[in-house]
Protein backbone atom coordinates (compact mmCIF):
# COMPACT_ATOMS: atom_id res chain seq x y z
CA UNK A 1 0.00 0.00 0.00
CA UNK A 2 2.74 2.66 1.38
CA UNK A 3 4.83 1.99 -2.28
CA UNK A 4 1.29 2.91 -4.28
CA UNK A 5 1.06 6.07 -2.53
CA UNK A 6 4.60 6.40 -2.95
CA UNK A 7 4.69 5.83 -6.70
CA UNK A 8 2.32 9.20 -6.71
CA UNK A 9 4.54 11.83 -4.75
CA UNK A 10 7.06 13.32 -7.39
CA UNK A 11 10.20 13.86 -6.15
CA UNK A 12 11.64 16.71 -4.43
CA UNK A 13 12.83 18.75 -6.99
CA UNK A 14 9.37 18.49 -9.42
CA UNK A 15 7.35 18.90 -6.13
CA UNK A 16 6.57 22.46 -6.32
CA UNK A 17 5.63 22.58 -9.95
CA UNK A 18 3.61 20.13 -9.81
CA UNK A 19 1.49 21.48 -7.05
CA UNK A 20 1.71 24.71 -8.81
CA UNK A 21 0.13 23.11 -11.72
CA UNK A 22 -2.83 21.19 -9.86
CA UNK A 23 -3.20 24.44 -8.17
CA UNK A 24 -4.00 26.28 -11.70
CA UNK A 25 -5.79 23.09 -12.73
CA UNK A 26 -8.22 22.67 -9.61
CA UNK A 27 -8.80 26.88 -9.73
CA UNK A 28 -9.60 26.77 -13.40
CA UNK A 29 -11.98 23.97 -12.88
CA UNK A 30 -13.57 25.48 -10.13
CA UNK A 31 -13.98 28.64 -11.78
CA UNK A 32 -15.44 26.37 -15.27
CA UNK A 33 -17.93 25.08 -12.46
CA UNK A 34 -18.71 28.40 -11.31
CA UNK A 35 -19.35 30.18 -14.60
CA UNK A 36 -21.57 27.33 -15.77
CA UNK A 37 -23.50 27.20 -12.77
CA UNK A 38 -23.17 23.57 -12.36
CA UNK A 39 -24.69 23.49 -8.73
CA UNK A 40 -27.80 24.96 -9.87
CA UNK A 41 -28.41 22.29 -11.89
CA UNK A 42 -28.97 19.47 -9.10
CA UNK A 43 -32.14 21.55 -7.77
CA UNK A 44 -35.57 22.34 -9.31
CA UNK A 45 -35.68 25.86 -9.86
CA UNK A 46 -37.13 26.32 -12.92
CA UNK A 47 -34.51 29.93 -13.27
CA UNK A 48 -31.79 26.67 -14.03
CA UNK A 49 -33.70 26.36 -17.64
CA UNK A 50 -32.85 30.16 -18.73
CA UNK A 51 -29.00 29.68 -17.83
CA UNK A 52 -28.90 30.13 -21.26
CA UNK A 53 -30.84 32.70 -23.62
CA UNK A 54 -31.72 29.57 -25.90
CA UNK A 55 -34.44 28.92 -23.37
CA UNK A 56 -36.09 31.88 -22.88
CA UNK A 57 -39.54 31.18 -25.03
CA UNK A 58 -39.68 27.94 -23.09
CA UNK A 59 -39.31 29.19 -19.67
CA UNK A 60 -41.52 32.25 -20.59
CA UNK A 61 -44.29 30.21 -22.19
CA UNK A 62 -44.15 28.16 -18.93
CA UNK A 63 -44.41 30.35 -16.47
CA UNK A 64 -47.25 32.11 -18.12
CA UNK A 65 -49.35 28.88 -18.48
CA UNK A 66 -51.46 26.91 -16.50
CA UNK A 67 -48.51 24.56 -15.27
CA UNK A 68 -46.30 27.56 -14.32
CA UNK A 69 -48.60 27.73 -11.35
CA UNK A 70 -47.85 24.47 -9.91
CA UNK A 71 -44.85 22.62 -11.55
CA UNK A 72 -41.44 23.20 -12.17
CA UNK A 73 -39.58 22.09 -15.45
CA UNK A 74 -38.28 18.78 -13.79
CA UNK A 75 -42.01 17.78 -12.78
CA UNK A 76 -42.33 16.77 -16.84
CA UNK A 77 -38.89 16.66 -18.17
CA UNK A 78 -37.13 14.50 -15.49
CA UNK A 79 -38.17 10.83 -14.89
CA UNK A 80 -39.81 9.79 -11.45
CA UNK A 81 -39.65 6.69 -10.23
CA UNK A 82 -36.49 6.11 -8.73
CA UNK A 83 -33.65 8.90 -7.65
CA UNK A 84 -31.31 6.61 -9.51
CA UNK A 85 -33.01 7.21 -12.82
CA UNK A 86 -33.83 11.06 -12.04
CA UNK A 87 -29.98 11.83 -11.32
CA UNK A 88 -29.14 9.69 -14.34
CA UNK A 89 -31.25 11.27 -16.47
CA UNK A 90 -30.65 14.82 -15.67
CA UNK A 91 -26.58 14.10 -15.74
CA UNK A 92 -26.85 12.76 -19.35
CA UNK A 93 -29.21 15.44 -20.86
CA UNK A 94 -27.19 18.28 -18.40
CA UNK A 95 -24.04 16.85 -20.03
CA UNK A 96 -25.70 17.29 -23.75
CA UNK A 97 -26.98 20.91 -22.82
CA UNK A 98 -23.45 21.82 -21.52
CA UNK A 99 -21.86 20.23 -24.20
CA UNK A 100 -23.67 21.82 -26.86
CA UNK A 101 -24.35 24.91 -25.54
CA UNK A 102 -20.22 25.46 -24.98
CA UNK A 103 -19.53 24.49 -28.07
CA UNK A 104 -21.88 26.99 -29.81
CA UNK A 105 -23.85 24.38 -31.05
CA UNK A 106 -27.68 25.22 -29.91
CA UNK A 107 -30.22 25.25 -32.60
CA UNK A 108 -32.77 27.96 -32.61
CA UNK A 109 -35.33 25.98 -32.35
CA UNK A 110 -35.39 23.82 -29.06
CA UNK A 111 -36.81 19.90 -29.84
CA UNK A 112 -37.56 17.55 -27.55
CA UNK A 113 -34.79 14.49 -28.05
CA UNK A 114 -36.16 10.50 -27.82
CA UNK A 115 -35.54 9.87 -24.58
CA UNK A 116 -37.47 13.31 -23.10
CA UNK A 117 -40.38 11.94 -25.25
CA UNK A 118 -40.96 9.49 -22.76
CA UNK A 119 -40.31 10.37 -20.27
CA UNK A 120 -42.28 13.63 -20.53
CA UNK A 121 -45.03 10.86 -21.73
CA UNK A 122 -44.51 8.80 -18.47
CA UNK A 123 -44.93 12.08 -16.13
CA UNK A 124 -48.25 13.53 -18.13
CA UNK A 125 -49.72 9.68 -17.54
CA UNK A 126 -48.14 10.26 -13.64
CA UNK A 127 -49.94 13.69 -13.28
CA UNK A 128 -52.67 13.61 -14.94
CA UNK A 129 -53.87 9.68 -14.88
CA UNK A 130 -57.40 9.75 -13.61
CA UNK A 131 -58.09 12.25 -16.43
CA UNK A 132 -56.11 9.93 -19.52
CA UNK A 133 -57.99 6.64 -17.98
CA UNK A 134 -61.35 8.36 -18.65
CA UNK A 135 -60.38 9.10 -22.18
CA UNK A 136 -57.92 6.09 -23.18
CA UNK A 137 -56.16 3.40 -21.76
CA UNK A 138 -54.22 5.75 -20.02
CA UNK A 139 -51.04 3.50 -20.51
CA UNK A 140 -49.61 4.69 -23.14
CA UNK A 141 -45.81 4.62 -24.28
CA UNK A 142 -43.51 6.83 -26.07
CA UNK A 143 -42.26 3.72 -27.69
CA UNK A 144 -46.18 2.31 -28.52
CA UNK A 145 -47.12 5.91 -29.93
CA UNK A 146 -43.68 5.19 -31.97
CA UNK A 147 -45.00 2.20 -33.64
CA UNK A 148 -48.05 4.02 -34.47
CA UNK A 149 -50.72 2.29 -31.84
CA UNK A 150 -51.47 5.75 -30.51
CA UNK A 151 -51.22 9.22 -29.90
CA UNK A 152 -48.69 10.79 -27.05
CA UNK A 153 -50.60 13.16 -25.39
CA UNK A 154 -49.61 16.18 -26.77
CA UNK A 155 -50.74 14.97 -30.00
CA UNK A 156 -54.13 16.49 -29.21
CA UNK A 157 -52.67 18.93 -26.30
CA UNK A 158 -49.79 20.74 -28.89
CA UNK A 159 -49.99 24.33 -26.86
CA UNK A 160 -49.16 22.63 -23.73
CA UNK A 161 -47.75 24.16 -21.66
CA UNK A 162 -45.49 25.99 -23.95
CA UNK A 163 -47.67 27.15 -26.43
CA UNK A 164 -46.92 27.45 -29.95
CA UNK A 165 -42.90 28.38 -29.72
CA UNK A 166 -41.41 28.10 -32.75
CA UNK A 167 -37.85 30.37 -31.74
CA UNK A 168 -36.45 32.94 -30.46
CA UNK A 169 -38.52 34.95 -32.06
CA UNK A 170 -41.85 33.47 -30.81
CA UNK A 171 -41.64 35.82 -27.67
CA UNK A 172 -40.18 38.83 -28.09
CA UNK A 173 -41.25 40.78 -25.46
CA UNK A 174 -41.08 37.84 -22.44
CA UNK A 175 -39.63 38.66 -19.46
CA UNK A 176 -37.48 36.53 -18.37
CA UNK A 177 -34.68 36.23 -15.33
CA UNK A 178 -31.61 37.15 -16.87
CA UNK A 179 -28.28 35.50 -15.78
CA UNK A 180 -26.14 37.14 -13.28
CA UNK A 181 -22.37 38.11 -14.24
CA UNK A 182 -20.57 35.43 -14.90
CA UNK A 183 -16.96 36.42 -13.59
CA UNK A 184 -16.13 37.89 -9.93
CA UNK A 185 -16.28 42.01 -9.81
CA UNK A 186 -12.10 41.92 -8.98
CA UNK A 187 -11.36 39.92 -12.10
CA UNK A 188 -13.75 41.65 -14.36
CA UNK A 189 -11.70 45.23 -12.76
CA UNK A 190 -8.57 43.45 -13.47
CA UNK A 191 -9.57 42.86 -17.03
CA UNK A 192 -10.90 46.72 -17.57
CA UNK A 193 -8.31 48.27 -16.29
CA UNK A 194 -5.70 50.13 -17.94
CA UNK A 195 -2.74 48.11 -17.28
CA UNK A 196 0.56 49.48 -18.00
Amino acid sequence: MKSTIQFFIPPPQWRLPVLLLLGIFVGLGAFVLHISKATSYLSDDPTTCVNCHVMAPQYATWQHGSHGRNTSCNDCHVPHDNILRTYAFKASDGLRHATMFTLRMEPQVIRIKEAGVGVVQENCIRCHGDLVHRVSSGSLTAMQAAADEGLLCWDCHREVPHGTVNSLASTPYARVPVPGKVAPDWLRDYLTSDRE
